[in-house]
């Protein structure tokens, strides 16, 4: 039986249950969580649960492993992420994630990037993820460093108060006209324990919106606001329109332009740092894949 402590109240249940079952694949907890071994003070719950301060969460014994310790962060990866930070206050952190680096370790993960904060500076201990990114998005991802501030910003997500600008290289001459794709997402676990994103018409409502920056010889460079913030979203409804992001090994079948990373940064994100307060814009810097790919898109065919 575990207590949620104060600065973990308002976490959703599976990051809180992900958290402290390290070393147990992500499809074993959410399988305990909706076949009911798991229970919030008592009763059922589901994984999106808002815990409170004080919540009992039970979790019933579970054939996993816990890692011996978490994986301790080299020299060269302090550094990477200490030059990564675009704004520290009291309250919160705002990094240029780099691609390639999971947000937080599982399954076949010690170390991942909020695990490797806590142990960079004292300051950062009790850091927690205010929201995500995927393993292979770059950009800026907000990390909140105090409890009220996670809170507020779980708050203002839910409320749909935080502005997401993305920019995805996508392959293929995006349609003029296509500025909105409005199609429900769900997701799904394979028999590998792989998560995939289908869109479906029993999924949950997602909307993204997209502005034409670029044209190049075999893509688009496009601009993608969020208006919803379900897993893989742009990743999904850019596949969905016949244009999928270029290097996504995940959704893009038979791609024209290969490239082994993600064309995808989180280049910009507006939310309010507290409350009754005008919201504070932060931009983050294209890593150099994205700017490469870029820059060769634009002087080459590409073939």
């Amino acid at each position: 039986m575990l207590v949620v402590p104060e600065r973990q109240s308002g976490q959703r249940l599976d990051n809180f249950l992900l958290r402290e079952l390290k070393g147990l694949p992500r499809s074993r907890v959410y399988r305990l969580i909706r076949t009911g071994e798991v229970r919030v003070n008592r009763g059922r719950c589901k994984p999106d649960t808002r815990l409170s301060q004080g919540d009992q969460v039970r979790i019933p014994p579970y054939a996993g492993r816990r890692p011996a310790h978490i994986g301790t962060p080299t020299d060269k990866m302090k550094q990477r992420l200490e030059d990564s930070v675009l704004f520290e206050s009291e309250a919160f952190l705002v990094l240029n994630k780099p691609a390639g680096l999971p947000v937080h370790g599982g399954s076949g993960i010690a170390l991942g990037l909020i695990e490797a904060l806590r142990q960079i500076r004292p300051e950062w201990m009790e850091a927690e993820l205010a929201h995500r990114l995927d393993r292979e998005t770059s950009g800026c991802l907000v990390i909140a460093k105090q409890a009220d501030f996670l809170r507020h910003m779980q708050a203002e997500l839910r409320a749909g108060n935080v502005e997401k600008t993305y920019l995805a290289l996508v392959h293929g001459a995006w349609p003029e006209d296509l500025d909105t794709i409005e199609l429900p997402l769900r997701k799904n676990e394979l028999a590998s324990g792989e998560r995939i994103v289908r869109a479906t018409p029993d999924g949950k409502h997602a909307r993204t919106r997209f502005q034409i920056r670029e044209r190049l010889p075999e893509a688009t460079l496009l601009e993608v606001s969020l208006e919803t913030g379900r897993t893989h979203q742009i990743r999904v409804h850019c596949q969905s329109a016949g244009h999928p992001i270029i290097g996504d090994e995940k959704y893009a079948k038979n791609p024209t332009i290969r490239h082994k990373h993600l064309a995808l940064h989180a280049w910009r994100i507006a939310f309010h740092p507290t409350p009754n307060t005008n919201p504070t814009q932060f931009e983050a810097p294209q890593n150099r894949h994205f700017t490469q790919l870029l820059n060769f898109l634009r002087t080459s065919n590409s073939r």
